[in-house]
């Protein structure tokens, strides 16, 4: 299909982009694309202005900040998955960026329009979530920060203005904690039907902390808190027995592929598999 008509602009300055944006109630920006041009052609998306921030230079990098790593938000799913500053430093960003889509789509996508298209079987906010990152967001009246856990409202719905753009991602550093990104994908467009996101920290044989973000179950990825809190200060052995709680006061969605029980059964197992294999990495990394 073709989309409908529209306007098309390509600033090279973000303060023209967002001024473009905040003019225009109908007006979307353009990242990857990956996600808003087939919304379009379908017709599911009619902006009447299409801003294209592909020439804005500034918003692709990947630094270390004391003990947090900003990310700039047209940083490519590829430039994260094969980062060496996050490898050593924060590696479950670079862990669920490895599990997106195919060469090509990690290639042009991006983390800024992934997060902002908040695809309820998106990989990145399990990651993000599981992090408790920082999400930066600019308009014309100025800059603000938006914590994970208050990013994602609904189904493709986030906290984001419409005249905001993200700018960047700031994650904490992880080691010498444990993480792990676990994923059921789908065969055909390997969006996850489940995907989780753990980080673990251990202390002596016990676990001292775990931080679990759950994506593909419900309209928009969550923490799931309940295991985390029966995990605190337990055993590795406790591991098998809360993740029955994974889904716990959650929705489940349903389609033709997975059923909600189905998908509340893949959340157990695939919190199980992650939350083992970080633990084991943080055991590791202690030694």
């Amino acid at each position: 299909m073709i989309a409908a008509n529209f306007e098309y602009e390509s600033p090279s300055e973000l303060q023209e982009a967002l001024a473009l944006i905040s003019s225009r109630p109908e007006a979307k920006p353009l990242a990857g694309g990956h996600s808003l041009l087939p919304a379009m052609k379908l017709r599911l998306a009619s902006p009447g202005l299409l801003v294209d921030l592909g020439r804005i230079r500034g918003l692709d990098y990947i630094r270390q900040v004391g003990e947090r790593i900003h990310i700039g938000a047209m940083t490519t799913h590829a430039e994260i998955a094969g980062s060496s500053l996050l490898r050593a430093a924060s590696p479950l960003l670079l862990q669920a960026a490895s599990e997106i889509g195919d060469v090509q789509v990690r290639n042009r996508g991006t983390i800024g329009g992934s997060l902002a298209h908040a695809d309820p079987a998106a990989d990145y906010p399990a990651a993000i979530l599981a992090l408790d990152a920082e999400i930066v967001a600019m308009s014309t009246r100025g800059e603000r920060q938006i914590r994970a856990r208050d990013f994602f409202t609904g189904l493709f719905t986030t906290a984001l203005q419409p005249d905001e753009l993200i700018t960047e991602v700031r994650i904490p550093v992880t080691t010498p904690a444990g993480t792990s990104y676990k994923k059921f994908a789908h065969p055909a467009s390997g969006f996850a039907v489940v995907g989780v996101a753990a980080v673990v920290r251990t202390k002596g044989s016990n676990i001292e902390s775990a931080a679990i973000g759950v994506t593909g179950v419900a309209p928009s990825a969550y923490r799931a808190v309940a295991v985390e809190q029966a995990l605190k200060g337990q055993p590795a052995s406790a591991i098998s027995n809360a993740v029955e709680h994974a889904a716990d006061g959650i929705e489940a969605m349903g389609d033709y592929f997975a059923s909600a029980e189905y998908r509340s059964h893949l959340a157990k197992v695939f919190t199980r598999r992650a939350l083992e294999e970080a633990e084991a990495a943080s055991r590791s990394r202690r030694k």
